[in-house]
């Protein structure tokens, strides 16, 4: 795994309007109509910025409301929890640790023998690396989470 994750303006300005938008203007893009809402395939979830390695699809399921929904980060540190006021709501903001995207917040409704926890995320905020190229870009040490042997509901146990 890269142990050097960094936030680079190169890697800033190669964003796309709503990947910016998202991640260093703290926005929302539409319910239902982002690219991982309803993606199933098995792979990690990495900060778009930084490539830091934040969700698993083992952990990933579908809550509804139209964003990717995770019940737990990949790894905590990297993920960053914020108190956030604004739109006279009371939310927790998720940032990445390292690249310091804005990822979207988290609630405590969701399933609650996982922890109780959703983790709603934008998926501008996120680039998938599927399992058949998790070696190949350098993240072959998450494999371990796909290659155990799956339970009676068809996750890793």
């Amino acid at each position: 795994m890269n142990d050097h994750y960094e936030k680079s303006q190169e890697t800033i300005s190669q964003l796309t309007t709503r990947q910016f938008h998202v991640t260093q203007e703290r926005g929302t893009e539409p319910a239902f109509d982002n690219e991982f809402w309803d993606k199933k395939d098995a792979g990690l979830y990495v900060d778009v910025v930084s490539g830091e390695p934040l969700f698993a699809s083992t952990r990933k399921y579908d809550s509804g409301c139209g964003w990717p929904s995770f019940t737990a980060p990949l790894e905590p540190q990297n993920v960053v929890e914020n108190s956030d006021v604004s739109f006279g709501m009371v939310r927790t903001e998720v940032r990445s640790a390292h690249g310091d995207s804005h990822l979207g917040h988290v609630f405590n409704d969701g399933p609650a023998d996982e922890g109780g926890l959703r983790y709603c995320i934008n998926s501008a905020a996120l680039r998938f690396v599927p399992y058949e190229k998790l070696e190949a870009e350098d993240y072959g040490e998450y494999r371990r989470l796909f290659d155990e042997k799956p339970n009676e509901e068809g996750t890793a146990q």
